[in-house]
């Protein structure tokens, strides 16, 4: 293996991403613009193991970034300590619009039992596209008294593993 192919994911450290995932709310987000230049923005998330879902206007041009080129990235920071320490999560993936009804039921009631007080973020209607981002590649980073660590891994076939992907 050369140094740019990172190794495979492995159970624990899909075990502790997804605890992170579990924990937090919002992601950054950066997609590409027609013009080349990276947008990111703020958004809120919902994930289903390593998989995460978020919501877009049809009208925004985060949409129309994501509907001309796939390719995306996405950053979580959890804080753990004092002093900065923290961990957190970076992933290069692509983002495909959900158009199945029964994954967006799916969705709603994740949704709704994980913030069973806030049910303005289920999406309705025409108005708002519920999009997935599936990652391919993954960097867990733990920051500890000022200094960083990090592991990349590759998904690569997590089925094969013994790792579901998909819900």
């Amino acid at each position: 293996m050369n140094a740019a192919t990172p190794p495979p994911i492995h159970d624990r450290a899909v075990d502790a991403i997804v605890e992170l995932l579990d924990r937090e709310r919002l992601m950054t987000l950066a997609c590409i613009r027609p013009d080349g230049w990276p947008q990111a923005t703020t958004v809120g998330y919902l994930n289903d193991g390593l998989n995460l879902y978020f919501v877009v206007a049809r009208t925004s041009q985060k949409f129309a970034n994501l509907q001309a080129d796939s390719r995306a990235s996405v950053a979580i920071r959890s804080e753990s300590g004092g002093h900065g320490d923290g961990v957190g999560v970076s992933m290069a993936g692509h983002v495909v619009e959900v158009v199945e009804p029964q994954t967006v039921d799916h969705l709603n009631g994740k949704v709704i039992e994980r913030y069973p007080d806030v049910h303005i973020y289920c999406p309705a209607g025409d108005a708002v596209a519920v999009m997935h981002f599936a990652p391919a590649i993954i960097s867990a980073v733990g920051v500890v008294h000022g200094r960083s660590e990090a592991r990349t891994y590759a998904i690569g076939d997590l089925e094969a593993q013994g790792v579901s992907r998909f819900f």
